[in-house]
C-alpha cells in the first residue's frame, strides 16, 4: 500500500567525495561525526556539522574496506573497527579531542606505510609518535583469522564484543579485554551458514547476534554459559539476505494519538515481551519484519549441564512483508531508532521510506478477535524456526506497513550500497520561532546518509 505523504530531499553531498567506490557510512553513536569506507582502501571521517572531510584513516587495509563501525561506551577517545576485503579486521584509536562545542578543522591523514602482515614489533610504528597531532588515528589491533572477505563488522551494546562476518562463511566474535594493551580474545567462531556471510547487527540491549546471508537465511545467536550457539534460523528470503537492522528498544505505529488507546497500550505491552523486532531485505527485492515470540518461562533446574539446553531455542515469526518497491536487489535497510521509519535502498538507486501504522479497528472487534485465540502471522509463508514450547501469545493489534515517500536515482545511474539515519547536530541550540517549528526540530534533527557506487556520500531529509 503507498500514501505518499512525506518527501526526502537533499541537504547536502559530504565533500570532498571519495575518488572510487563508497561501500557504508557509519555514524558516531554520540558525536556529530561520520565514518564512511571504500574501495580506495581508506576511512574518512567527515563532521555532521558542515559535511565537510575532518580526517582521513588510511596505511593500514591493503584492498577495499568494506565496513566500519564505531565502539560504544567510550571515555577519553574513539574507536573505529573496519574490515576489509584482505581478510582482516583493524582496529584504530584517535584522543577525543572532538567533543568540543563544534567539530571542525583541516582534513588530518595517517599514512603509515608498515606491512599488516609484519611482525607486531613492526606494525607498532604506526603508533603515534611523541610529537604527533592528537588528533590523528594510531592503529592498535589487527585481528586476523578469516579466510577471505570481511564483509561486515559490529559492536555488541556494550562494547565489550566484537562481531565480524566473511565470505568464507564464518562469523568470529572477539571479546576486547580493555585491558590497556589492545589485547583481543577470540570467543567463538561460528560456522552454521552454509553460504557468503553478508552482514552481522547486534541486539540493541541483549548480548545476541543476527546474521544474514548468501544462503537466504537470517541467523540469530546467544551465548550459553562459554559456549555461543544458533538458537534461531529464519527462512522466507527467495535470495540473498543482503542486510538487516534492529527495530529500536521502544517504538509505536503511527495513529494520531495512539499512544493514549488500547492499541498503543497493547503494542507496548507485547513489544516488553518479544523485544525489538528485526527488518531483512534481500536479492529477491522483498524486506521481511521478524517477531520473536515470547517464551515459556523455564522451571527447570539452573545448575550447570554440558548439553545445550533446548530452552535457548527461539521462535520467531514473519511479522510484516513490506509493500514492494523496488525493482532489483535491496542492498540496504535501515530501522530508525527515533521514528520507527524503514528506509531502504539498493542497485535501482531508489530511497524508499516506509512507515507502519495502526489499522483503525473497532474495539469490540478486536476483543472478540483476542478472545477466540492467537491471530494469524500477516504472512502465509510465515516461517517458525524451531519447535519450542510457548505460551499464548498476546493479541497484537492490527497494523499496515505503508510507503510514504520514494526517490528515484538518488545518485544518478549509479547503485547504491547503504543507508543509514544519523541524528543532525547543530552548531547552536535551535531557537525556533515558532510552535509549529519546535514541533518540527526532533524530526528535522534526524537525517538520511547514503553511500554509493560513483563514490559520492549523500545527505537527506525526510519531511512529513
Amino acid at each position: 500500500m503507498a500514501l505518499e505523504t512525506a518527501s526526502i530531499s537533499h541537504v547536502a553531498d559530504l565533500t570532498p567525495p571519495a575518488l572510487e567506490r563508497t561501500w557504508l557510512s557509519a555514524p558516531h553513536p554520540t558525536l556529530p561525526i561520520l565514518a564512511t569506507c571504500g574501495a580506495d582502501k581508506s576511512v574518512r571521517i567527515y563532521s555532521l556539522l558542515n559535511f565537510n572531510l575532518l580526517s582521513t584513516i588510511s596505511g593500514g587495509h591493503k584492498r577495499s574496506v568494506r565496513c566500519c563501525s564505531w565502539k560504544p561506551h567510550v571515555k577519553g577517545e574513539n574507536v573505529l573497527a573496519t574490515g576489509s576485503f584482505d581478510a582482516t579486521a583493524e582496529i584504530w584509536r584517535q584522543w577525543d579531542r572532538s567533543r568540543r562545542e563544534e567539530v571542525g578543522g583541516q582534513e588530518r591523514r595517517v599514512d603509515s606505510t608498515a606491512n599488516v602482515d609484519d611482525h607486531a614489533e613492526e606494525r607498532d610504528d604506526r603508533d603515534i609518535d611523541d610529537g604527533q597531532d592528537e588528533d590523528e588515528w594510531r592503529f592498535a589491533v589487527l585481528l586476523d583469522g578469516h579466510d577471505s572477505e570481511v564483509k561486515s563488522v559490529s559492536w555488541s551494546c556494550s562494547g565489550t564484543l566484537l562481531a565480524t562476518c566473511s565470505r568464507d562463511k564464518s562469523i568470529w566474535i572477539w571479546e576486547d579485554l580493555d585491558d590497556g594493551d589492545n589485547n583481543f580474545e577470540t570467543v567463538a567462531v561460528l560456522q552454521e551458514h552454509s553460504a557468503d556471510v553478508k552482514c552481522v547487527s547486534w541486539h540493541p540491549f541483549e548480548t545476541c547476534l543476527a546474521s544474514a546471508s548468501y544462503d537466504d537465511s537470517v541467523r540469530i545467536w546467544r551465548e550459553d554459559i562459554d559456549d555461543w550457539g544458533q538458537v534461531a534460523c529464519l527462512k522466507g528470503h527467495g535470495g540473498t539476505v543482503w542486510y538487516i537492522d534492529w527495530e529500536g528498544e521502544i517504538n509505536v505505529p503511527s495513529r494520531g494519538s495512539s499512544h493514549d488507546t488500547w492499541q498503543g497500550q497493547r503494542w507496548r505491552e507485547q513489544h516488553a515481551l518479544s523485544g525489538p523486532r528485526i527488518a531483512s531485505c534481500s536479492d529477491d527485492r522483498t524486506i521481511r519484519v521478524w517477531r520473536r515470540r515470547a517464551k515459556q518461562q523455564s522451571s527447570s533446574s539452573t545448575m550447570p549441564s554440558i548439553i545445550r539446553s533446548a530452552g535457548l531455542d527461539e521462535r520467531w515469526d514473519e511479522d510484516a512483508l513490506l509493500p514492494k518497491a523496488h525493482d532489483l536487489s535491496i542492498y540496504a535497510v535501515a530501522w530508525s531508532k527515533r521514528t520507527g521509519l524503514i528506509a531502504s535502498t539498493g542497485a535501482d538507486g531508489r530511497i524508499v521510506i516506509y512507515e507502519e501504522r495502526f489499522v483503525p479497528t473497532p474495539t469490540s472487534v478486536a476483543s472478540d478477535n483476542c478472545s477466540s485465540g492467537n491471530m494469524e502471522p500477516k504472512d502465509a509463508q510465515s516461517t517458525l524456526t524451531t519447535e519450542v514450547d510457548i505460551q499464548e501469545e498476546p493479541c497484537l493489534p492490527f497494523t499496515e506497513w505503508t510507503i510514504v515517500a520514494k526517490l528515484e536515482a538518488a545518485h544518478g545511474i549509479h547503485e547504491i550500497n547503504h543507508i543509514c539515519w544519523a541524528n543532525r547536530a547543530h552548531r547552536k541550540p535551535l531557537e525556533s520561532s515558532s510552535s509549529t517549528s519546535a514541533t518540527n526540530n526532533k524530526q528535522d534533527d534526524e537525517i538520511l546518509v547514503s553511500t554509493a557506487d560513483d563514490g559520492s556520500i549523500k545527505v537527506w531529509a525526510v519531511e512529513r
